[in-house]
């Protein structure tokens, strides 16, 4: 049985690949999220306004993190959810706040390390410069330096001959510090100034910055038959892009009548995951279930209400997974090997690292069979820990039934990922399939 909506196919890997291009930072992939959002007749409305109960699609923006829902006609208060958690971070190297760094002749950017990358994939690779800039009149400014800007050099093999035979050694505080330019007069401002400049600000107009590196290298199709994609920050802008095409279908289904929604379709996409989830633009903090309950809330429900429709909510996490990698098959669970191009991956740990149970297995099953989409499942080699993700967060901070799942992936945590090109709209596919009910 094929969901009633239009299915998704190749083209949503290609604009997949223009989605993550566009998207170097969270408050960037947010943006391109409500861009879309807006253009299928969702309105953003503010937190510090009061809300209506009236049918249509909303949003909301809190820094990095978005969350928008679709209230069909017809819709009660104790209506349920059906939600899709993702992620809009992922680790990099951040910018310090104080930046103007250099030494021997060398001008240096002073930066962080944010969540646990792979340090050796940000060595000798050209890299842009990319974030929200706080302005002195409390706005903010989204910027973008997407050309080559800065680099990590790695130590040539000359000065270090035990590389190839101890492997890679890095100092994250003395190792990964980019250079971006040639002198002695390393001055204080610098590199915010240069910012300035390029976003068309005057001087001394910025007093507060996120910042962050990203490799600008374009997302490119890989292999012979163009069967892969390579390209930064899949983990987990695939999932956004992913739940806000469903999400966008499904809304607009509706209101062509072509779908009847039992539910409320929701798209939760937080910051911060990579580093534990705790903010407020966090799966850890207040704002879905401050969203939801005002949407209940703006229908004329009552505690009651809100009750019963979370009671009856169900949250698929979606994240990125781990493919089984070739050169290290032993690193796997022996007898679940998800493959590349085989579909969604379901994920199970009995330790609570993942939500799933085999209730929550049903609800995703049925939704994949609903698409015609395959199912996968996957669970961590038992000698080693098992990850985790916005899952167990959110079902056990709102009471609500949640399943992780998400696409099998290779170079996790690298600046530069890979998966199949199939996969991206199969996902798609089996989101819309759940959120349609």
């Amino acid at each position: 049985m094929s969901s009633t909506v239009a299915r998704f196919d190749r083209g949503h890997t290609d604009d997949l690949m223009t989605f993550l291009a566009a998207s170097p930072s969270p408050y960037h992939a947010v943006a391109n999220a409500a861009e879309r959002l807006e253009k299928a007749g969702f309105r953003q409305v503010a937190e510090t306004d009061a809300w209506d109960g009236t049918a249509g699609g909303r949003y909301v923006l809190r820094g990095g993190a978005i969350v928008a829902w679709y209230v069909p006609e017809g819709a009660e208060p104790h209506t349920p959810f059906r939600i899709v958690g993702a992620h809009t971070d992922s680790p990099n190297l951040r910018v310090k706040p104080l930046p103007d760094s250099g030494a021997h002749g060398w001008r240096q950017v002073a930066v962080e390390i944010y969540g646990g990358p792979l340090l050796n994939s940000w060595l000798d690779r050209d890299l842009g410069l990319a974030g929200r800039l706080s302005l002195r009149d409390g706005s903010t400014r989204l910027v973008n330096i997407d050309r080559p800007l800065l680099r990590v050099p790695q130590l040539a093999i000359h000065l270090d001959r035990s590389v190839s035979s101890e492997g890679l050694k890095l100092d994250k505080q003395r190792h990964l510090q980019p250079i971006w330019g040639l002198g002695n007069d390393v001055r204080d401002g610098d590199l915010i100034s240069f910012l300035e400049r390029e976003s068309g600000l005057d001087s001394g107009d910025v007093t507060g910055w996120d910042l962050m590196t990203h490799s600008v290298e374009a997302p490119a199709y890989l292999g012979r038959d163009k069967e892969l994609v390579a390209g930064p920050r899949m983990d987990n802008l695939l999932s956004v892009h992913a739940a806000t095409a469903a999400l966008v279908a499904i809304a607009t289904a509706e209101a062509a009548g072509e779908v009847a929604l039992p539910c409320i379709p929701v798209l939760a996409a937080f910051d911060h995951e990579e580093n534990g989830s705790q903010s407020d633009t966090g799966a850890d903090g207040p704002l879905l279930g401050s969203v939801l309950e005002r949407s209940v809330f703006a229908r004329g429900g009552a505690y009651e209400d809100r009750a019963r429709a979370f009671a009856g909510s169900v949250c698929l996490s979606s994240d990125t997974g781990h493919a089984v990698h070739p050169n290290y098959a032993e690193r796997h669970d022996p007898t679940h090997h998800p493959r590349a191009g085989g579909g969604p991956i379901l994920k199970v740990n009995v330790n609570n690292r993942y939500a799933t149970d085999g209730a929550g297995r049903a609800v995703f099953a049925a939704a994949c069979d609903k698409a015609g989409v395959p199912l996968q499942s996957f669970v961590s080699n038992n000698s080693m820990p098992c990850g985790t993700t916005i899952g167990p967060i959110t079902a056990a901070r709102h009471g609500i039934k949640t399943v992780d799942i998400g696409v099998a992936i290779l170079s996790m945590h690298s600046a530069r990922e890979l998966c199949a090109a199939d996969d991206p709209y199969l996902l798609a596919n089996s989101l819309a399939a759940f959120l349609e009910g």
